[in-house]
């Protein structure tokens, strides 16, 4: 067999298993072929076309597609990526970052300079004066979990099961990138045949140590104001109904983070919604004055710490329950270092009939009942002459099936989300925030959809990350995999425009509108600002999209039901007030200020930049 043939025989044979249900590893491969692959994998994927090819628009688009695939099935499913080389190559960088930053498995196989060297420099060839072995695939190393370079056809034989360790494992996962020399994919070799052999990964539930998990249960104990953080490894493992359960029992409340919002119903009392710098009020006060913290999968991200603002108890401690050891021990944490499933069961053995004080169960539960009211004010709202975006966010949430999946990553919007949307299943909420990649939204609702194709798939994007990616549109339709795409328009990028205002440079470069005198119009100058002729709508419509235009909040609701009945990919336009925000509750993020500037308002920004930092701790 080729490498390339060998390769994708060996893929094609990999399972995962986990509580004794097992399934394919790998569900195919988006590629898009060039000169660097074309020869080798994809001489390989149109001689197997069990293991199904799909034809992609973009490299970085079809690694958003495999990142939200596998967050999708909880890790226990991923794609292949092929990419020619050269720049096809260096377009996966990004999706290679999301995808490890986030922890999410995906493989890519970018084609590569040739092995054998006689004829370099070669089409697309980076050459590097000091090394003959260093090409634009060496970029990958700072953002793939594991990196190699097959310039053998043999090595694959030590290489892939590495691989597959990695990508099947909770703990280090992320991206794969295994650079394929091009001359090297069409080699042949004589493999032995135990190697394409059905082999399965078993995915364990690791147990804390039990000293560790005495000494938690102990501060527990201990704790007059605990408090749970839900992360992403909560839904990962597959570990919500036991919350549910743990948190019933025992009166501790629960804020969430982006990727562990619909760890619990958002209708659950004890359930306080967001936490940190996009946080509710009713999250964001009990953490101010929690005595203990215990966080289950979540690595404390500076949106869920609020910078280190958020925990002012002087005596705060933290539980940290992770299946990696590096985000255990942080804050200086007791650390339970297992699946969060297995822990969670047995600590709650440990912890027997203990509750928290009815007092404190009481306050969380009216905090909850105060935050679900300020939702429903925000969902009501009719702004005029433009809608809302907090009262758009509402229109989806409420006519969307309960079983929907509603995927975003970048801009104003995730903050809105996190704070509004109502999730009803832990997989009703789907937002890229590790790395909050704009441009993954419509990639990353194609790869929902593909995961989940009995589930209505809404991707929620604003002009601007649409702009910079929309063409997965052409491949949803291509595979018939239906999405609807609502596309809030703000003539610009609303979230660092809010920013910029916020730090005095009054949304400086964020409006999409005509330069006057060579400057940008900054958000002041709103009677001047010549708009830019720029048609979204008709846009969508051109990539073979059914569009459906909105002017106000009563279309938008008879665009969401319309939308319902269209087979295809349906994209759902209107404008929206690029003024009008969902506030702020009680948080704050650390966004560095200019020290010194010619204007006035920079400077009042930057006091009060730097009285906020005497709040921002250190866990030692």
């Amino acid at each position: 067999m080729t490498m390339a043939q060998a390769l994708i025989a060996f893929l094609k044979n990999q399972y995962i298993a986990r509580d004794g249900v097992e399934s394919p590893f790998f569900a195919g491969c988006f590629g898009i072929f060039g000169h660097g692959n074309v020869g080798g994998i994809g001489q390989a994927l149109q001689q197997m076309p069990d293991f199904r090819y799909y034809q992609s628009r973009n490299e970085q688009a079809m690694v958003h597609a495999a990142v939200a695939y596998a967050k999708t099935k909880n890790r226990l499913q991923a794609f292949a990526c092929t990419s020619s080389i050269g720049p096809g190559a260096t377009n996966m960088l990004t999706g290679a970052a999301t995808a490890t930053i986030n922890r999410l498995p995906v493989l890519l196989l970018p084609g590569d300079i040739f092995a054998r060297r006689n004829v370099a420099p070669v089409l697309q060839q980076l050459e590097f004066e000091h090394s003959q072995d260093i090409s634009v695939n060496d970029c990958f190393k700072p953002v793939s979990r594991y990196w190699d370079r097959i310039s053998r056809p043999e090595q694959l034989l030590t290489t892939l099961p590495e691989a597959l360790r990695v990508l099947t494992s909770p703990v280090e996962t992320g991206t794969v990138t295994l650079a394929l020399p091009q001359d090297v994919q069409t080699e042949a070799y004589a493999y032995p045949s135990e190697f394409f052999e059905r082999r399965t990964w078993h995915i364990a539930r690791n147990r804390p140590d039990r000293r560790a998990l005495e000494q938690a249960a102990a501060w527990i104990r201990a704790s007059e104001r605990p408090l749970i953080i839900a992360g992403g490894g909560v839904i990962y493992a597959g570990a919500t109904e036991l919350l549910c359960d743990f948190v019933e029992r025992s009166g501790i409340p629960v804020g969430e983070t982006m990727a562990g919002k619909g760890s619990l119903r958002y209708d659950y009392p004890l359930n306080l919604g967001a936490i940190g710098v996009t946080g509710t009020f009713a999250a964001n006060r009990l953490a101010r004055e929690a005595d203990l913290v215990i966080g289950i999968g979540t690595r404390y991200s500076d949106f869920t710490t609020a910078s280190k603002t958020a925990f002012q108890h002087p005596n705060v401690r933290f539980i940290n329950i992770n299946c990696a050891e590096f985000d255990a021990f942080k804050h200086r944490a007791c650390p339970l270092v297992g699946d969060a499933q297995a822990t969670l069961e047995e600590l709650q053995v440990l912890l027997g009939d203990y509750a928290v004080a009815a007092d404190y169960r009481e306050q969380a539960e009216r905090l909850h009942g105060a935050w679900d009211r300020e939702v429903e004010r925000i969902y009501e709202l009719r702004n005029e002459p433009l809608p809302s975006q907090g009262e758009l966010i509402g229109a989806v949430n409420e006519l969307s099936s309960p079983d929907a999946i509603m995927v975003c990553a970048a801009g104003s919007l995730p903050g809105d989300l996190h704070k509004l949307w109502r999730a009803r299943h832990p997989k009703n909420y789907h937002l890229e925030y590790g790395y909050s990649c704009m441009g993954y939204e419509i990639a990353g609702g194609l790869g929902i959809k593909m995961a989940a194709p009995e589930r209505d798939v809404y991707v929620m994007v604003g002009d601007g990350s649409y702009l910079m990616m929309n063409g997965e549109i052409v491949t949803s339709i291509q595979e018939n995999y239906k999405l609807i795409i609502v596309l809030l328009d703000n003539h610009g990028f609303k979230s660092i425009g809010s920013l910029s205002r916020s730090l005095g440079q009054e949304g400086f470069g964020t409006r999409y509108a005509y330069p006057e005198n060579g400057v940008l119009p900054g958000d002041v100058q709103d009677t001047e600002v010549r708009p830019l002729p720029v048609d979204l709508a008709t846009n969508a419509r051109s990539l073979g999209a059914h569009v459906i235009e909105c002017k106000s909040h009563a279309d938008f609701v008879a665009a969401l039901e319309a939308a319902k009945a269209v087979e295809r990919t349906t994209v759902i336009y209107v404008q929206n007030d690029r003024y009008q925000e969902v506030p702020g509750y009680e948080s704050w993020w650390d966004v560095p200020v200019a020290e010194v500037s010619t204007k006035p308002q920079v400077e009042v920004a930057r006091a009060q930049w730097e009285e906020k930092r005497q709040q921002e701790r250190y866990f030692l």
